[in-house]
């Protein structure tokens, strides 16, 4: 559900799309009255450069990117990076609890649903460090040892556990949704986040994973309002499945007007293939075209 893109098939079958952003022609329009104020941004592995977090970050500046997500655990020297962040400006906006798939807090044992506690409550933890505002985190998985009652209630157990921690950091978590079999629908995700009656449990919304399950994007956006703390997206095409940004099946002026309407002003993070200074560039100006930048 989260596999990124070729290179080399991004390069070939953006030129055009980039083309256009050179010239300044538009591709997508919202209504500038309620368009949303948006900050373009990628994944940190997105960055293909083997340097320092300064060199990292100052590709991205160079390219047009306002903030980077990082995976914890999986990203070191974190305070190196949050200098490196306040020196070029580029704001480390987000943590992936990137082993919520393996140690699952829906698990049926109990010794794994508590690594996957103490690594929710380290990415808590790195947030605080590198100044970002929201851990994104994969509530858990239905699958044939675990029913969808079992990961609800599981799950949330854990969450609650790590809300201590998240309101002494000032961190919210924000639940994302996948293809885990588990929160299908906005209302699901909406009963979901509200039934922890806490600012700090919010929603993360994937603008592409969701096309599967045949409600709109901009209808969970709508439904979300401000639950919806981030969102992120690559490329959907319901009989392709997995394409390049802009060539899915997502309505890119719909999510704009949504998202003006709810009253978005945050970042819009691309979670596709990564590259060089040359792939940034042009997935940047491809950024700027479906989100009317």
């Amino acid at each position: 559900m989260n596999r990124p893109l070729g290179r080399r098939d991004f390069l070939h079958t953006t030129a055009a799309v980039t083309a256009a952003a050179m010239t300044g022609s538009s591709v997508f329009a919202a209504d500038d009255k309620k368009k949303p104020k948006l900050k373009k941004a990628v994944k940190y592995g997105m960055i293909h450069l083997k340097g320092t977090h300064q060199e990292r970050l100052e590709l991205a500046k160079k390219c047009g990117f306002a903030g980077v997500e990082i995976d914890s655990p999986g990203t070191d020297k974190l305070d190196d990076l949050a200098r490196a962040s306040k020196e070029t400006g580029v704001a480390v906006h987000g943590v992936i609890d990137s082993v919520h798939w393996k140690d699952t807090l829906s698990s049926p044992d109990e010794a794994v649903r508590a690594k996957g506690l103490e690594a929710l409550k380290g990415a808590l933890q790195d947030a605080k460090t590198v100044g970002a505002t929201t851990v994104l985190l994969v509530p858990g998985v239905v699958n044939k040892e675990v029913s969808y009652e079992q990961c609800w209630e599981r799950s949330r157990a854990e969450v609650k556990k790590a809300l201590p921690l998240a309101e002494k950091v000032k961190v919210p978590i924000a639940i994302e949704v996948v293809w885990n079999n588990f929160i299908t629908t906005p209302y699901q995700l909406i009963e979901y986040v509200d039934s922890f009656k806490s600012e700090y449990v919010g929603a993360y919304f994937d603008c592409s994973n969701m096309i599967k399950y045949g409600v709109p994007p901009a209808d969970w956006i709508r439904k979300l309002g401000k639950r919806m703390l981030k969102f992120d997206f690559k490329g959907y095409s319901k009989t392709k499945q997995w394409v390049n940004i802009g060539e899915g099946d997502e309505d890119w002026p719909e999510i704009l007007k949504a998202l003006g309407e709810i009253g978005y002003h945050g970042f819009a993070t691309a979670e596709v293939g990564g590259g060089g200074e040359e792939y940034l560039k042009k997935l940047s100006a491809v950024m700027d075209k479906i989100l009317g930048l």
